[in-house]
C-alpha cells in the first residue's frame, strides 16, 4: 500500500503543538478531511482526533503525525499551513490535486 504524504509549515506546527499539548486535547492527533467535494477538487479541514481503523497515520517533517483516512485519495499530498496576516488561519490545500485553498 503507498504511504500517503502531507505537509506542513512551520507557523502551522507551532500552532498545532500548543492546541495538542493542553489538556483538553490529550491523546488527540491531528485530522485532515475532505469538507466538500466539487467534481475534480476538494475542500479540506481539520479537527482534532483519536485515529480509526481506516486512518493512515502520517508522520510530517514537524515532528506532528497526521491521520487521513486511507480510502480517500484526494487527502493524499495535503499541505498544512497557517498565516497569521492578513488574519489568523489554517490553510489547507493539495497542490498534487489542483485543490482550492479552505481557509478556516
Amino acid at each position: 500500500m503507498k504511504k500517503m504524504k502531507v505537509k506542513i509549515n512551520r507557523n502551522a506546527a507551532k500552532v498545532l503543538n500548543q492546541l495538542l499539548s493542553s489538556e483538553e486535547y490529550e491523546g488527540k492527533m491531528v485530522r485532515v478531511f475532505v469538507s466538500e467535494k466539487h467534481g475534480d477538487h476538494a475542500h479540506y479541514d481539520l479537527t482534532l482526533d483519536t485515529p480509526t481503523e481506516h486512518d493512515e497515520i502520517v508522520k510530517t517533517d514537524k515532528e506532528i503525525d497526521v491521520l487521513l483516512d486511507s480510502r480517500e485519495d484526494l487527502l493524499d499530498g495535503v499541505w498544512i499551513q497557517y498565516f497569521f496576516v492578513p488574519r489568523e488561519e489554517f490553510v489547507i490545500t493539495n497542490p498534487s490535486k489542483g485543490s482550492h485553498g479552505h481557509h478556516h
